[in-house]
């Protein structure tokens, strides 16, 4: 074997691969395109299983992980995305994936997990009932962007390494793979489900709002895959499209790595989508043809000779995938093993450093939604604790799906218990709560206790991955049990509810017997004790919400399966994701309160912007109120890869509480009031900022004139108008507001 030149080190990646590629039989070749890849025993090439998971902390979901009790304590488990989301934390997000991957690395060493991992999962959450929203970062693109490269760059980045101008050359720690490719937040609703569900689709919206994170992950973050999903889009399923996968992914975003379905998607285009009706070799030679590297399955490797043998495809473009297949390994070190990571073992997994991380990462996403000067307890006047409600004693719940086995559970029950005697009962046998029947010991707890923590909220019997909600409203009796607790309580009384999408809890939010309610999503291993640490005031909470909380009745207004995120007044269609809703909501998008209060100075800012035009470009047309005077020059297309134009925005944030605390800042902008067809306001800017009490620091922002005023027009075109926008900082009545006079010149 060590004479193969795909053994030799010194060789390019693309040279190695060849080499091993020309060497396989065709038999030989389509046994490595599934995702159990078989090897070629006479090359010295050994199996290989494509499928782990890290959506959190290393899975058990897919065969390329396993968990040998005897041999593994487990892996880290970080609050599900959605809370981690919360946080608003770039840092935060790479650190985790830094984590993650060091423990993959690990389990790899020991020969218990893969190098290649199908995570994170960034598809924008449209709808407030997707059963998916815990594994994502929230509605908004361009957050679920950053987090897409920034956790990619965590799991994939080589800490140290010399980088190279060949990204077929950079090595890799593990491969990440964003997905799932694209407009896919349906898995079942009402009788329609993933496997069968055509979405229907504006180029608009597939440009600026499904393609976005995606686009952002291949060119910012370099991911080494892309997962494509079941759904049809407009008719064609995404994993037989070639204009979303050739051409864009790897055509225009230049993707350097591998392109794979989601599992069975093949024979879901057959027998699902009766996609291309005829035979298995039809779908392979289209999915092939489509750009489809990788089947998580077995129609490539069943079909796949045949497919050739029939003159449906050529052996040449199953030479094209294994070579994207390849290099990835190579990348990896697959081949020739990685000397920065070999030493790493099960020590290093479970690290104390790690448990702490995501203990960490769940405080930093805790959202305090309602405080009537209650928050924080002060634990020398509380004797007694009712800890009650179905979440209580959490420990499986809290870490959701696409998790292995933690390194420990530390449920809120456990952790609340060192401040105090505990009075816990769970006031409904589950978040379902059928009856009535074990409300009343919630009650007598709540009436002689100090104070009372109702732990209510969602779980994966609710919400889940094939599971889409019906409703926003809290299961079963949990209301009645939550109010009739609340009208017991001897002393004050706080809500903690774990959930990923919002859900109506007006009742408690109007409720003045309830002083303060927290959301904590699904918070992972650490959950209990990062709950513990916020209601007694350790830690003062800085999250923010990533999903609008709308109220119950928004389900009424609009079918799931609709995919339209602008407004309909004709049809009374409301419009999704803050974006485009102008509604009235519970709470909206970027919500959070703090046990200290902030306030926001413009100390400079850009507030003229003359952009120049090139020779070449000419002015477009834009959706203009035909009551206004349309500008001599409306709009111009635009390259944002090439667009140099910067805003520039310093911001002071006064601490001008007692306590130190920590603020995300949000700046947003909004197009000329003229435009039609375009969003209310946009998120172009975050950053997380600590400001002791009674100081202040200054956040800097420069952002991008492009990406940040830039529209996407009803062309799918993504233009920059003229005229006067507006940049908010902050959000409702905490935010500050300038406006900035865009004008064009050659």
């Amino acid at each position: 074997m060590s004479s193969f030149p795909f053994c030799d080190k010194s060789l390019p990646f693309p040279v190695r691969a060849k080499d091993l590629i020309d060497r396989m039989t065709l038999d030989e070749k389509v046994a490595q395109l599934g995702n159990t890849a078989q090897g070629v025993q006479r090359l010295g090439l050994p199996m290989y299983e494509w499928w782990s998971e890290a959506l959190h902390g290393v899975s058990n979901v897919g065969p390329g992980t396993r968990f040998d009790n005897q041999t593994v304590p487990g892996a880290t488990s970080f609050p599900n995305v959605i809370l981690t989301a919360a946080a608003f934390n770039e840092t935060l997000w790479k650190v985790i994936g830094q984590a993650v991957s060091t423990e993959a690395r690990a389990m790899h060493n020991v020969g218990l997990a893969g190098l290649t991992y199908w995570s994170p999962n960034i598809n924008v959450v449209r709808d407030p009932r997707w059963g998916r929203t815990l594994e994502t970062p929230g509605e908004d693109p361009f957050v679920v962007g950053r987090y897409a490269v920034n956790y990619v760059r965590g799991l994939q980045d080589v800490e140290g390494a010399e980088q190279t101008e060949d990204p077929n050359s950079r090595p890799l720690k593990v491969s990440a793979c964003c997905k799932h490719y694209a407009a896919y937040d349906v898995d079942n609703w009402m009788g329609v489900d993933r496997y069968h569900f055509d979405a229907r689709v504006t180029e608009q919206d597939m440009v600026e709002t499904f393609q976005r994170p995606f686009e952002m992950c291949v060119k910012d973050g370099d991911v080494s895959s892309v997962m494509c999903s079941y759904n049809r889009i407009n008719g064609i399923p995404a994993c037989a499209d070639p204009k979303l996968l050739s051409q864009t992914i790897r055509g225009e975003w230049d993707l350097h790595g591998y392109i794979v379905s989601d599992c069975d998607s093949i024979e879901v285009m057959l027998h699902g989508h009766k996609f291309l009706q005829d035979t298995e070799e039809d779908a392979i030679a289209q999915a092939l043809a489509a750009g489809l590297d990788l089947d998580c399955g077995s129609y490539y490797p069943k079909f796949g000779k045949s497919t050739v043998l029939k003159g449906r495809t050529r052996e040449s473009i199953i030479d094209k995938s294994l070579m994207n297949l390849y290099v990835v390994l190579m990348r990896l070190g697959f081949f020739d093993g990685n000397p920065l990571y070999n030493s790493l073992g099960m020590a290093d997994v479970c690290s104390n450093e790690h448990i702490e991380l995501a203990r960490e990462a769940a405080r930093e996403g805790i959202v305090l939604l309602k405080n009537n000067n209650t928050l924080p307890l002060i634990s020398s006047k509380i004797r007694s604790l009712a800890v009650v409600g179905p979440h209580a004693n959490a420990t499986t719940v809290m870490i959701g799906n696409y998790a292995g086995i933690p390194c420990g559970y530390s449920s809120p029950l456990d952790a609340l218990s060192r401040y105090g005697k505990v009075r816990y009962a769970t006031g409904c046998a589950d978040v379902i709560c059928r009856n009535e029947s074990l409300i009343f010991p919630a009650m007598m707890a709540a009436k002689h206790s100090d104070a009372t923590l109702i732990f209510a909220g969602l779980d994966l019997t609710v919400e889940a991955e094939s599971l889409d909600r019906i409703d926003l409203l809290l299961p079963g009796y949990q209301t009645q049990m939550i109010n009739q607790v609340a009208e017991e309580a001897k002393g004050p009384v706080i809500l903690v509810i774990l959930s990923a999408g919002g859900v109506d809890i007006t009742f408690a939010k109007d409720n003045p017997k309830i002083s303060a309610i927290l959301w904590a999503g699904y918070p992972g291993e650490q959950g209990g004790s990062a709950i513990a640490d916020v209601v007694f005031g350790h830690y003062n909470p800085g999250g923010r919400l990533p999903v609008t909380w709308y109220n119950a009745d928004y389900v009424d207004l609009l079918p799931m399966t609709s995919l339209k995120l602008r407004p309909v007044d004709e049809l009374g269609y409301p419009g999704r994701t803050y974006k485009f809703f102008n509604g009235s909501t519970v709470y909206p998008f970027g919500y959070g309160l703090s046990y200290t209060t902030f306030n926001y100075t413009i100390l400079s800012a850009t507030r003229v912007l003359k952009v120049a035009m090139e020779p070449h470009q000419q002015c477009r047309t834009v959706s203009y109120d035909p009551d206004v005077a349309v500008p001599p020059c409306p709009a111009v297309l635009v390259d944002e890869s090439s667009c140099k134009e910067e805003i520039d925005i310093q911001v002071q944030v006064e601490n001008s509480g007692q306590r130190d605390g920590t603020i995300v800042v949000l700046v947003y902008s909004v197009p000329p009031k003229e435009i039609l067809d375009t969003y209310i306001k946009q998120l172009v800017g975050f950053q997380r900022v600590f400001v002791p009490a009674a100081s202040s620091k200054t956040a800097k922002f420069s952002l991008n004139a492009c990406r940040s005023l830039g529209i996407v027009d009803g062309h799918a075109n993504r233009i920059l108008p003229s005229g006067q926008h507006t940049i908010i900082i902050g959000n409702d009545d905490e935010s500050v507001s300038f406006p900035l006079n865009l004008t064009f010149h050659y």
